[in-house]
């Protein structure tokens, strides 16, 4: 049996304007991934991930690098009950 997990994740850098939260949304969807990704106003973006544990290692891991152009200072995960409440993954806009 999947164990099936839910992390919420902050990630601190360079990460606004070099089209993080598309990458992730394309990293996620590519993994089956299920959540949502937006900036915020402190200059982080905050992610939800939920799915496989493996699938969503490697959405952590993903966010500890982006796209090519971020620059990832840290990466802050908590880990949360999952829910299963989401049916794909979004970019949300605030």
């Amino acid at each position: 049996m999947d164990s099936k997990v839910r992390a919420h994740v902050f990630v601190k850098g360079r990460v606004q304007g070099v089209l993080f939260r598309y990458a992730t949304k394309d990293e996620a969807d590519l993994r089956g991934v299920k959540g949502w990704v937006r900036n915020l106003e402190d200059g982080r973006v905050e992610a939800v991930f939920e799915g496989e544990k493996v699938k969503v290692d490697e959405m952590i891991e993903f966010c500890h690098h982006g796209p090519p152009a971020a620059k990832v200072s840290s990466v802050k995960v908590m880990w949360e009950d999952y829910t299963g409440d989401f049916k794909g993954f979004s970019i949300r806009f605030r």
